[in-house]
């Protein structure tokens, strides 16, 4: 079994393990997201991604991605301890952090068959979906209804911290 830490590669390896993945007849998953403070909304979506496809890459934000998405006082963890939570977990098969605001540049170079979003999008919301349709791919929402996000876990653990 692979460590969490032989998961986190750079973009270039994640491209090649995709081409060697669908070479061999495997379908790509491609999933994103800031993952400060794993829940189990983010658990939930990373299976249910991964339940579609042969190889889930996971996107993770870089920090300053983050605090540009999500304001001051964010992210809670670095980049590097986030994307080792998500590697450690074994739907992952391999993670990379982005820099950009948008995973566009993973899509383009991941061509991934499915780009795998959260329920609270719609097929046709999905802001890189132009992305996605171009490089051969399918947008796919997949988890559980979005009841579960890291702002209101930050604001409960402040209120009765």
């Amino acid at each position: 079994m692979r460590t969490a830490e032989s998961k986190i590669v750079t973009l270039d390896r994640a491209a090649q393990a995709a081409a060697a993945a669908r070479a061999a007849g495997h379908r790509v998953v491609l999933a994103n997201g800031c993952f400060d403070l794993l829940h189990v909304g983010h658990l939930r979506y990373l299976n249910a991604a991964r339940a579609i496809g042969d190889v889930l890459i996971v996107g993770v934000n870089g920090d300053e991605s983050v605090r540009h998405l999500k304001g001051a006082g964010r992210p809670l963890l670095g980049e590097g301890e986030r994307a080792r939570l998500v590697a450690a977990l074994a739907a992952t098969d391999y993670v990379v952090i982005f820099r950009e605001d948008n995973v566009r540049p993973l899509i383009a170079a991941l061509r991934p068959d499915f780009h795998a979003k959260g329920t609270d999008y719609t097929t046709e919301s999905v802001p890189e979906r132009d992305a996605v349709l171009a490089a051969g791919g399918q947008v796919a929402i997949v988890g559980d209804p979005k009841d579960h996000n890291t702002r209101d876990l930050i604001r409960h653990i402040r209120e009765t911290g």
